[in-house]
């Protein structure tokens, strides 16, 4: 069995690996059984390249534009009060755990912008109730942390 790479564009960014229509050398495995079926890559293709230079145009005129959008989007974040209500034990540990999508939710619930559950980076599972940090990658330049306290309903 051989271990050949594998050359792939991406179509979504992917943490760790590049941003929409960056070509990445992967292992087979991972671009096979992972990225391509999930959407996130392509495979490459003579044809293909010509499509990563449609893709950067068009994700430098949103850079562009969404660089200033997040640096306030960050600001609003950075002064924002979120509480996420989940059911609690009694010694304070959570009934499962606090998922991006439920963070996202709570975010947007407290007045805040709309985040794309993806770009939430929580840095190992919330499961006990109080104050917790997480991290939101905004644009790839900015990056904001939010405090999020977790109540019991």
């Amino acid at each position: 069995m051989s271990r050949t790479p594998m050359k792939l564009i991406l179509t979504q960014e992917v943490t760790g690996l590049g941003a929409p229509g960056d070509v990445v050398e992967v292992a087979g495995g991972y671009g096979r059984n992972y990225l391509v079926p999930r959407g996130l890559a392509m495979r490459w293709t003579r044809g293909a390249e010509k499509q990563v230079d449609l893709i950067k145009r068009a994700r430098s005129a949103r850079d562009i534009r969404g660089l200033d959008d997040a640096k306030q989007a960050a600001g609003r974040l950075g002064a924002l009060r979120v509480r996420l209500a989940t059911k609690v034990g009694n010694t304070g540990r959570l009934f499962g755990s606090v998922s991006p999508s439920d963070i996202a939710d709570a975010v947007r619930a407290a007045g805040g912008p709309e985040l794309d559950r993806r770009r939430i980076e929580v840095p190992s599972p919330i499961k006990t109730a109080g104050a917790h940090q997480v991290r939101v990658r905004l644009h790839p330049e900015v990056t904001a942390t939010i405090e999020i306290e977790i109540v019991g309903n």
